[in-house]
Formats: C-alpha cells, structure tokens, sequence
C-alpha cells in the first residue's frame, strides 16, 4: 500500500488542536500542545515527520485543509 508523507511545521503551529481533533489517528498534542505525529506513523525519532497508509490519506487532509495556520503539508 502506498504512504502518503506527513509533515508539521511546529513554528507557525499554535496548538489549536483542530488537527488531533479531526485525525487523531495521525497527530496528537505534544507537551506543549503543539500538534506531533503518533509514534506508530513517525519518521524516526522526528515528531514533525511522517508516513501514513494511503487508508488515512482523507484523515490527513481534513486535518490539513482545516489547520488555521498552513502547518501541515503532505
């Protein structure tokens, strides 16, 4: 199956948690609240990096296309 990258920018992120609402399947809070990748979809240790199965990929961009600030991008 196919993997759809995932990526966050944590710089402009403002912890909103439009993403983790909509997706938790991908993102969740970090400590900070900033969004974060879940470890099973991680890129190594990397939080803002990931791929996910093509089955998450309507997930992904609702999440995506909803965030407020741009941060996600696949």
């Amino acid at each position: 199956m196919a993997k759809i990258k995932v990526s966050i920018n944590q710089d402009t992120c403002i912890a909103c948690g439009v993403c983790y609402s909509l997706c938790p399947q991908v993102f969740e809070a970090g400590k900070d609240g900033k969004s974060q990748i879940v470890s099973q979809y991680r890129v190594g240790d990397n939080v803002t990096q990931g791929e996910v199965d093509e089955s998450l990929k309507d997930c992904v961009e609702s999440a995506k296309n909803s965030c407020p600030t741009f941060s996600i991008t696949t």
